[in-house]
């Protein structure tokens, strides 16, 4: 066999050789085989031990679809009782004096809050919440919190959490105030009252209280609510409610007031609380 022989023989092989890649390709291809994915990692803070260290302003977001729930999830939330601890991960905070706000209400599912003080297997819950929670971070103390799936679905399935450690806002203060001349209506004895009240840091604002009024020989019991939202800017506002009486109806003359204040915030709450005599006048 010649030079030129042989070259054409060997090119023949070759030929042969990548039809037959290209054809095996083809059918795996058409059968749908490929290369086996990679499977994902559980976080590494998916357990106690493993537990990201957090300081205020601290925030991220983390694939929890691979987290797990385990036996120490389980002993927190005995003294909370959310529906399920599925795709949890831990964080340790410690504590200098401060309240702080964790928030995984940014999350792509219902997520949830519990936090600890103690030791693993030992924890005692100081708060605990669907969205976000707050608690005041006493100095010397290390605080374990354990973000959650808290869908009773079974699932455990997780999904981007959004978590971020943050100051939390002032405690709300709130002043009340009773107005020394109040009105009584004489056809239906129903009584109205007023006064200002000045709040900070809150939502809302109740208050409610009670009347005492001696009528002759009885004494009128009578109670009374007033409720507003948006307006704790630390300006004074007017309120004023109705005293419907439970025994009878009130006539002019000094009334017993006590009334009751609370503003609260997403996490706190303040009071206050005064006594005052009222004068009914006849409208």
């Amino acid at each position: 066999m010649n030079r030129a022989s042989r070259e054409r023989r060997t090119l023949r092989r070759t030929i042969r050789s990548t039809r037959l890649v290209l054809a095996t390709a083809l059918a795996l291809g058409a059968l749908g085989v490929s290369a086996p994915a990679a499977l994902a990692l559980a976080p590494s803070n998916d357990t106690f031990g493993g537990a990201t260290a957090a300081t205020l302003g601290f925030s991220e977001q983390l694939d929890t679809t691979e987290a797990t729930t385990d036996a120490d999830d389980a002993q927190l939330n005995a003294s909370c009782g959310a529906p399920a601890t599925d795709a949890s991960v831990w964080y340790s905070f410690a504590g200098s004096d401060v309240g702080v706000v964790v928030d995984v209400s940014q999350s792509d599912y219902s997520a949830g809050i519990l936090v600890g003080v103690g030791t693993q297997g030992n924890l005692d819950t100081v708060a605990c919440g669907p969205g976000a929670v707050g608690f005041f971070a006493a100095a010397g103390t290390t605080y374990y919190v354990l973000a959650i799936d808290d869908q009773e679905d079974g699932g455990g399935n997780g999904g981007s959490l959004s978590i971020s450690f943050n100051e939390a806002p002032p405690p709300p203060t709130v002043e009340i105030n009773v107005n020394r001349f109040g009105t009584f209506n004489a056809h239906t004895g129903v009584a109205t009252i007023s006064g200002t009240y000045t709040c900070t840091d809150a939502d809302f604002i109740d208050v409610f209280g009670d009347v005492r009024q001696s009528v002759g020989r009885f004494v009128i019991l009578g109670s009374f609510e007033f409720f507003d939202v948006g307006t704790c800017d630390g300006t004074p506002h007017a309120w004023s409610a109705e005293v419907f009486a439970q025994n009878g109806k009130f006539a002019g003359g000094k009334a017993m007031t006590v009334t009751f204040a609370f503003a609260c915030g997403a996490f706190e709450c303040g009071e206050g609380f005064v006594e005052q005599t009222v004068r009914l006048r006849g409208k």
